[in-house]
């Protein structure tokens, strides 16, 4: 009998004490921490002062705060994939992320494809070169090697430019890759967001010269069609415009170009 009482008292010792760790995790408020959505997020890391990685390996960026402030404001926990820039539309499509931000320009052709939020940022676009070099114009890339950042609007506008003035259209991988093209004599020039352009011309004392030929669309954050998402990302996005935070994170990312 003393066998089965004290056997009876370890086990319901057990349970309350169970019954309290679980209370303890799930916080005061009764409310687990798993239980918060998880926006996932696709990016393109090389496209500073964007998105690309510190030394550390994290990603940061202007699009990555943002990003975080969206979710913060939205109750969501923000989980970031990094991938290929020409890859993010297909994401999307396969619905293998919530959204994209990646210094994505709205586009007509990519508005069939994805939906868009309102603007958050416009560049325009930026040619860069080396220091030395005789191209100062588009009129100069006749003859040349214009390396374009593959799936871009750059690689687009490259396309187009290539109606009026004849010259090679070399489509890389990414921005990093277009530089070290550049900086090997591997290209002649760059075709570049004018915000990325900017900092590469300082951190590597290159030259370059505005895109006179266009106007491009501003950039966008981009949904698979129909998300019920834009509309929320929309309100937030008016919220962080109305008190400041949005330019709060353009001086701190984007002071150099604006």
């Amino acid at each position: 009998m003393k066998k089965t009482f004290l056997f009876l008292t370890i086990i319901f010792s057990l349970v309350v004490m169970a019954a309290c760790g679980q209370s303890n995790k799930d916080g005061a408020n009764g409310e687990k921490s798993s239980d918060k959505k998880v926006l996932t997020m696709a990016t393109s890391a090389d496209f500073a002062p964007f998105e690309s990685r510190n030394p550390s390996g994290d990603i940061e960026g202007f699009d990555i705060d943002l990003a975080n402030a969206i979710a913060d404001e939205l109750g969501y926990k923000l989980e970031i994939k990094d991938m290929k820039f020409d890859g993010l539309i297909g994401a999307l499509q396969a619905k293998r992320v919530d959204m994209v931000l990646a210094g994505m320009s709205a586009t007509e052709k990519r508005k069939k494809n994805v939906d868009f939020s309102t603007e958050y940022n416009r560049s325009g676009e930026m040619f860069i070169t080396l220091k030395d070099s005789n191209i100062k114009t588009v009129d100069d890339l006749k003859g040349k090697t214009l390396g374009v950042q593959l799936g871009t609007i750059q690689e687009e506008g490259a396309k187009e430019l290539q109606k009026k003035i004849n010259f090679t259209a070399k489509p890389l991988d990414n921005a990093t890759t277009l530089i070290q093209e550049l900086l090997t004599n591997r290209i002649d020039a760059a075709y570049l967001d004018k915000s990325v352009a900017t900092g590469y011309i300082k951190e590597q004392n290159l030259a370059g010269f505005d895109d006179p030929t266009s106007s491009s669309p501003g950039m966008a954050i981009a949904f698979p069609k129909g998300s019920a998402l834009v509309k929320d990302v929309n309100k937030a996005l008016d919220k962080l415009e109305q008190n400041g935070k949005l330019q709060e994170l353009k001086d701190k990312w984007l002071k150099d170009q604006q």
